[in-house]
């Protein structure tokens, strides 16, 4: 991170994943994070054809898991500083603020923070909200830029990060997740006349440890196996593999259980992307579905360890199933989501 921050700081030497050019997420009255939710949140918006009747009565639901750490922890580059509390800036739920403002959405407003499992919590929810009936249509949104040299120093502290410039997050030499920038928007509508389909989305709690996750997975193989008997086996799947080794022992083990010898297709993305923390969830799903309105499932990157009896295609596969993203949170928090694309 020398190219970020300068080889004078302590954090020079790790490996992450950044924004650039640093302007687009400078501004003189929103947060650096609140920006990223505008830009991605906007372009949503462009894309979904919603005009302002639409977006009254929509739902918005935001992940988050550092929320405006960037910022007001630690200063940015060619921006004013904030005092704690002294603005909107110190507040986590301030992305969701500016997106109801400048967007004009005024229906159900939830902010989530469940850790690296927000993103994908907040498109649970808001699928949630749609089939509850309480909205037609829902703009989704999640960030994270956990950059921040007084966050970067105690991740470095958990022993958490990892120290090489790549990431195999199954091999038996991974030592941890290489931090990123990120920021994604999905817009969700209950009359999809499109192919792709989101068809189911629950979360659970091992209730086990506070920071660690159980050497077999807790109860992941639970939310699977629901899962399962409600949408069919999948044929693909997107872990959350994060590169730590508790999260890789967890992750082989219950995947390796239960689909061990079914040719279920394993697809990672945060050797690409690095580990987004509390955007992770929503912005590889992003990634998900748009290689998957091609009716394709994205590569891995070359060299990725898989887990036995499970294929790890380098690349591009044909979409022929339901596909499972995973997300977990530090605690034993666990979600998963199920998208289908229509043959």
């Amino acid at each position: 991170m020398s190219g970020l921050f300068g080889k004078g700081s302590p954090h020079a030497d790790l490996f992450g994943a950044w924004i650039e050019p640093r302007e687009l997420l400078t501004n003189r009255k929103w947060s650096p994070a609140t920006i990223a939710a505008l830009h991605v949140a906007r372009e949503a918006i462009s894309k979904s054809g919603w005009g302002s009747s639409e977006l009254s009565d929509a739902a918005l639901v935001v992940g988050t898991s550092r929320g405006n750490a960037a910022g007001w922890l630690g200063p940015w580059p060619g921006r004013r500083p904030f005092k704690l509390m002294a603005a909107s800036n110190t507040i986590h739920s301030e992305p969701a603020t500016a997106v109801s403002i400048e967007f004009g959405i005024f229906g159900p407003n939830h902010v989530v923070a469940s850790g690296c499992s927000a993103g994908l919590d907040a498109l649970g929810i808001a699928k949630m909200i749609i089939d509850s009936g309480q909205a037609e249509r829902a703009l989704v949104v999640a960030v994270d830029l956990p950059l921040v040299p007084l966050l970067l120093a105690n991740y470095r502290a958990s022993g958490l990060l990892g120290t090489g410039g790549s990431l195999d997050p199954y091999s038996s030499g991974t030592s941890g997740f290489l931090p990123g920038e990120g920021a994604a928007a999905i817009a969700l509508c209950r009359e999809n006349e499109g192919r792709l389909r989101f068809t189911y989305f629950s979360n659970n709690s091992d209730g086990k440890d506070p920071v660690g996750i159980p050497v077999s997975g807790g109860r992941t193989p639970e939310l699977l196996d629901r899962a399962i008997s409600i949408c069919g086996d999948p044929t693909a799947i997107c872990p959350h593999a994060t590169g730590t080794q508790i999260q890789a022992r967890a992750e082989r083990a219950f995947l390796k259980g239960r689909f061990g010898d079914s040719r279920v297709s394993l697809h990672l993305l945060k050797p690409f992307l690095g580990h987004t923390v509390g955007a992770s969830g929503l912005l590889e799903s992003a990634i998900l579905l748009d290689f998957m309105s091609r009716g394709e499932l994205p590569p891995n990157h070359p060299d990725t360890t898989g887990i036995k009896g499970m294929t790890t295609p380098s690349e591009v596969l044909p979409c022929e199933g339901p596909v499972f993203k995973l997300a977990h949170g530090m605690g034993g928090h666990n979600a998963l989501a199920v998208f289908h694309i229509d043959q």
